[in-house]
């Protein structure tokens, strides 16, 4: 029966995955602040009650899932300015050029 709770927190931590990355690049964040602000308490309440327990797994995965949330909520509270773009060298965003070519 144990597996069902480690199936569904890899879940919960992978489903903040798209959304982080979708917001890095963004450079915003959309989502309801106060979803952002539960789940990221939730999710670091769960990693410490984990760590207090000495379920290393449950606690690495709660613990990723705070950072998604709070990668999330940093966005939502700083975004980037608009136009400026995602860090050089980002595997979200390609290097372009002077004359305009993508670079590998």
């Amino acid at each position: 029966m144990q597996w069902i709770g480690y199936v569904g927190v890899v879940a919960f931590a992978l489903a903040w995955v798209p959304q982080s990355l979708e917001t890095i690049a963004a450079g915003v964040c959309e989502v309801n602040p106060v979803f952002l602000a539960l789940s990221a308490l939730g999710s670091f309440a769960l990693a410490l009650y984990a760590f207090l327990s000495r379920d290393a797994v449950f606690a690495i995965l709660n613990t990723l899932t705070t950072v998604g949330a709070l990668v999330n909520v940093c966005y939502r509270i700083f975004p980037r300015a608009a136009g400026t773009p995602a860090a050089a060298g980002s595997a979200l965003e390609p290097a372009v050029a002077d004359d305009g070519r993508q670079q590998p």
